[in-house]
C-alpha cells in the first residue's frame, strides 16, 4: 500500500508498505548488482549507511550464480543476509546494452552472455520467472530501453512492444504469485514508461500503462546521454500522466542535483551506481561539494572527508589516511569512500523527507544545489 503523507507542489512524501518492510520516500536504492555493493560492502554495511532498499541485477544474477541457486538458498534476502526490501531490475537494460550481441523478437531477446558467450533467451515470462525465483520484494517489468538518439519510427515500435511485454509480465507475475511454492507471493510489479525525449510518445505511453493498475511506475530510458535539461523537460511533461497515488521511480538517476530536480517534479524512487563507482575512484560527495581525495593537497589533511558527516569513515579516518590508502592501492580505500558516498546519498534523502515534512522543500532544494 502506497500512502502519501504530504505534497509540496508536485513533490511527494510517502510510504510504501511491502511484505519486507515499509519504504519511506523519496528514497535512494543502493545498487547491489550481484547481491553485493561493489567496494567490499556487506548487507551489514548497508544497514549502517541507512539504506532502505537494495537493488539487485536480474541479468547478472541469472548468469551467476543462477536464480535456481539463489532460490534454493531462500531468495536474495537470506542469501545476502539482508532483512529489508529488495528491488530487482528486469534485465532489460543490460540485455539492450549488448547491442552487438543480441536480437530482438516479439517473443523476447536472444543474446550472448558477456561472460562466456553462451546463447541465452529472455522474454517477459523468463524475466518474471527469474525475479520470482530470486524472491524480490519489487520486480520490474521487462522492457526495451531504446538507444539515444533514435528515430521516431523506431521509438514508436519499441514502446508498443514494451507495452505488449508489460501485459505479459502482469499475467505471469499473477500466475507466479498464486503458486504455493513461490518465495514471495506478494511480489510487487512496477511497469516502465518509455519514449525517449519524444514527449508525446511518453505521455501516450504513460496514459496507456496507467490503466493497468500496477503497483508502481518507473520512467526508463533517461540519463542515457541526453542533456540534463531534456531529462527535466520529459519529467515535467510525463509524470503528471502517471498515477499520483502510486510510486514513481526514475531509473538510473543520478547526481544529487538530478535527484532534487526530479523530486520537485514528483519522482520518489531513485537508483544509480554513481556514488559507489565514484567512491571506488576516490571521488567523494560532501556538504561543500565534490572532492578527489587522491589529490596531493590532501596529503597532510587531518580533517574527515566531510566535517558535517557522521558516517563511519568520517568519524574515524582523515583525508590524509584515505589518500595514503589509494596511493598504496589498499582495498580499504575504496571501501571507506563507498561507505561515505552511500551514507551521503541516504542522508540526502532523509533531509529531503524532513524538508517535505516541514513544508520547506523549496528552500532546502535551493540551499543544496552545489555549483
Amino acid at each position: 500500500m502506497y500512502t502519501i503523507k504530504t505534497i509540496s507542489g508536485r513533490a511527494k512524501r510517502a510510504t510504501l508498505q511491502t511484505p519486507h518492510g515499509i519504504i519511506e520516500t523519496p528514497v535512494f536504492m543502493n545498487v547491489a548488482t550481484a547481491a553485493a555493493i561493489k567496494g567490499a560492502l556487506s548487507a551489514a554495511d548497508l544497514r549502517d549507511v541507512n539504506c532502505q532498499v537494495a537493488l539487485c541485477n536480474t541479468y547478472h544474477l541469472h548468469l551467476r550464480p543462477g536464480e535456481d541457486v539463489v532460490g534454493k538458498m531462500g531468495g536474495l534476502r537470506p542469501f545476502m543476509a539482508w532483512d529489508r526490501p529488495v528491488l530487482t531490475d528486469s534485465g532489460g537494460f543490460q540485455v539492450f546494452s549488448l547491442a552487438a550481441m543480441r536480437k530482438i523478437k516479439e517473443e523476447g531477446v536472444y543474446f550472448s552472455s558477456h561472460i562466456d558467450g553462451r546463447k541465452i533467451f529472455m522474454g517477459p515470462e523468463e524475466s518474471m520467472n527469474i525475479q520470482s525465483a530470486l524472491g524480490a520484494t519489487i520486480a520490474m517489468a521487462f522492457d526495451e530501453c531504446a538507444p539515444y538518439p533514435c528515430s521516431r519510427e523506431y521509438m514508436l515500435d519499441s514502446v508498443a512492444r514494451t507495452t505488449r511485454w508489460l501485459e505479459r509480465c502482469k499475467v505471469q507475475i499473477k500466475r507466479l504469485n498464486a503458486q504455493e511454492t513461490t518465495l514471495n507471493r506478494e511480489q510487487l510489479l512496477f511497469g516502465i514508461n518509455q519514449g525517449g525525449t519524444f514527449e508525446d510518445i511518453r505521455i501516450e505511453h504513460a496514459k496507456e500503462i496507467s490503466e493497468m493498475d500496477l503497483d508502481g511506475y518507473a520512467i526508463g530510458g533517461l540519463a542515457v546521454g541526453e542533456p540534463a535539461p531534456e531529462m527535466y523537460r520529459i519529467l515535467e511533461e510525463t509524470v503528471p500522466f502517471l498515477p499520483q497515488k502510486k510510486p514513481t521511480y526514475l531509473m538510473g538517476v543520478g547526481t544529487p542535483e538530478n535527484i532534487l530536480e526530479a523530486v520537485e517534479r514528483g519522482v520518489d524512487f531513485f537508483d544509480c551506481v554513481m556514488p559507489a563507482r565514484n567512491g571506488r575512484h576516490g571521488h567523494v560527495f560532501t556538504s561543500r561539494g565534490k572532492l578527489n581525495i587522491t589529490n596531493a593537497m590532501y596529503e597532510l589533511d587531518d580533517r574527515p572527508l566531510d566535517p558535517e558527516c557522521t558516517c563511519y569513515t568520517c568519524r574515524n579516518h582523515s583525508r590524509a589516511y584515505i589518500r595514503h590508502l589509494f596511493k598504496a592501492k589498499e582495498m580499504l580505500a575504496m571501501r571507506l569512500c563507498v561507505i561515505h558516498n552511500l551514507y551521503f546519498y541516504n542522508n540526502l534523502m532523509q533531509e529531503i523527507r524532513d524538508a517535505l515534512d516541514a513544508g520547506t522543500f523549496a528552500k532546502y532544494k535551493k540551499s543544496r544545489l552545489w555549483a
